[in-house]
Formats: structure tokens, C-alpha cells, sequence
């Protein structure tokens, strides 16, 4: 018996690009609309250089403080900056360290909780002992003993937001994965001697995939929104660099005279994580297959 012999085809036909986009406009209208929105903010970082009005790092003195105009649109920060443009430029640094983080905490969480789930034993309960610790702490608190620890930079503030979100998605992936492990067609490819290896790439990874995607979904919104919690305790991106949550700090001193320093970007925030914990929501709802059944 060969391993081509017990493997069955478990995974749904696929439809065509098109006839699913067109079902999950009708179905999930919320959701559909805050994919737009987070897909619309990917392209507008993408093209901040050319859609920003000004430099968002110039500064002019004899302008600080003026509320919205045809010359600023959304007014101008303490020291004359404009504000649409560091609106801009800061969805720039929300979507790298929101992308980057999910993408290394999902990941990292998927890869352990494949490892841990399939091989079970003592590797099993030793890595599960250590997301339990994990998880005992506060995920912002955690991230914010990281970057007191590592320092402010892009690359330590994705690795700050990633470990705490590592334990959710391994739990998950990990739940997945010992169920697939007692499917028949997995058991009976382990009997004829299949290698561990071969049987996680070929029958349990393709079963985690539409979770893992639900996962880093979920998980997106929060990542964007505990980087802006970062940079407003000071600990996230260093300055001048453009961030939404660090100019909500600057316009705490300001808000009764120049409230728009802090609305805006604060809107912005609002926007993009509704925005994308609707879009998550609405995959969650469409993929997990536990849902339909209810």
C-alpha cells in the first residue's frame, strides 16, 4: 500500500475568483466593506509619496496650530507639520509593523502548534507549559517589558507585538492539527511508514490554512492598534517618524486649543481597526466550518 492509496480528497471544490468575491458582497456586506477600507489604507501607504500633500517631517512655525484649510486639510500640529500628510505616511508604519507582526506571531504560533500537536508527548506538554506562561501575561504589558527591554525600533516593535500572539494561534493551529493527526487517511500513512515530515506537509498544513488565515485576520486590528498604544507611551517607532498613536500623545497638551491634532489620527485608528476586525469577523464567518453548521 502506497501513500497515494489512503489520500483522499478532503478539500471543497474551488470556485471561481469572481463567484466568491460576489457571494461574500452579499453575504457579508460589513465585512466586505472593511476589506475595502483596510485594502484601501495598503494602497494609500503604498503611494504616500505621491498622494501626500506635503512632507510630513517639514516643519514651519509660522503655520503651527491652524485648524483645517485649502492649504491643510486637516490643519497643521505644534510645529507646522501637516497632519493629512502624517496621517498618510503613518498608515505606512501601521501596515508594516501590523502586517509584520501578524505574520511572524501567526506564523510562529502555526509552526509550534503544528510541531506540538502532531508529536504530543513530553515535546507536546513542555511547549504548551511555555505558552501558558506566555499567555499569563497581559499582551500590551508584555509588549511594552519588550520594548523596555529591546529599545524603540520597527524591528523590535513587530517582535514586541508578535510573542505575545504567538499562544492564541498555536492553540488553535494545535487543535487542528490532533485532529487531522486521527484521520484515517493520516493514520493509515503513518502505519506504511510515511515520514513525519512528509505527512505535516502533505495532510495537516493544508488543513490549518484557512484557520491560520482566520487567525491572522483576527489578530491584525489588535497588532495595529497596541503599535499605537506603543508609540503613545513613547515606547514604539523613534521620532520623527510619522505614527498615529504618537501624534495622539503630542495632542494631548493641545486638544481644547487645536482638538484636530488628536480627532484625526484618532479617527484613523478607529476607522482601520473596525474596518479590519469586520473584514476578520466576516472570514471567520465564511471559512470555519464549525459556523456553517449552526
Amino acid at each position: 500500500m502506497t501513500e497515494a492509496t489512503v489520500t483522499t480528497n478532503h478539500l471543497p471544490a474551488k470556485d471561481s475568483a469572481w463567484k466568491v468575491m460576489k457571494n461574500f458582497l452579499r453575504d457579508k456586506p460589513l465585512g466586505a466593506v472593511g476589506g475595502i477600507v483596510f485594502f484601501g489604507m495598503l494602497v494609500l501607504a503604498a503611494l504616500a509619496p505621491w498622494v501626500a500633500p506635503m512632507d510630513p517631517l517639514a516643519t514651519d512655525i509660522m503655520a503651527r496650530l491652524q485648524g483645517p484649510s485649502w492649504g491643510h486639510l486637516l490643519g497643521t500640529d505644534e510645529l507646522g507639520r501637516d497632519i493629512l500628510s502624517r496621517i498618510i505616511y503613518g498608515a505606512q508604519l501601521s501596515a508594516l509593523v501590523g502586517l509584520g507582526a501578524t505574520m511572524a506571531g501567526t506564523t510562529g504560533g502555526a509552526v509550534i502548534g503544528i510541531i506540538s500537536g502532531y508529536l504530543g508527548g513530553k515535546i507536546d506538554m513542555a511547549i504548551q507549559r511555555i505558552m501558558d506562561i506566555i499567555m499569563a501575561f497581559p499582551g500590551l504589558v508584555l509588549s511594552i517589558a519588550i520594548m523596555a527591554v529591546l529599545g524603540p525600533s520597527i524591528s523590535n516593535v513587530i517582535l514586541a507585538i508578535a510573542i505575545p500572539s504567538i499562544p492564541r494561534a498555536n492553540r488553535i493551529i494545535r487543535s487542528i492539527a490532533l485532529s487531522v493527526k486521527s484521520f484515517q487517511y493520516v493514520e493509515a500513512a503513518t502505519a506504511v511508514g510515511v515520514k513525519p515530515i512528509r505527512i505535516i506537509f502533505r495532510h495537516v498544513l493544508p488543513n490549518t490554512l484557512a484557520a491560520y488565515l482566520i487567525v491572522a485576520t483576527s489578530m491584525l486590528g489588535a497588532a495595529i492598534l497596541i503599535e499605537a498604544s506603543l508609540s503613545f507611551l513613547g515606547l514604539g517607532v523613534p521620532p520623527p517618524a510619522p505614527s498615529w498613536g504618537r501624534s495622539l500623545s503630542e495632542a494631548m497638551q493641545y486638544m481644547y486649543r487645536s482638538p484636530w491634532m488628536g480627532i484625526f489620527p484618532g479617527m484613523a485608528i478607529s476607522l482601520i481597526v473596525f474596518a479590519v476586525n469586520m473584514f476578520g469577523d466576516a472570514l471567520r464567518d465564511v471559512w470555519d466550518p464549525r459556523l456553517k453548521r449552526l
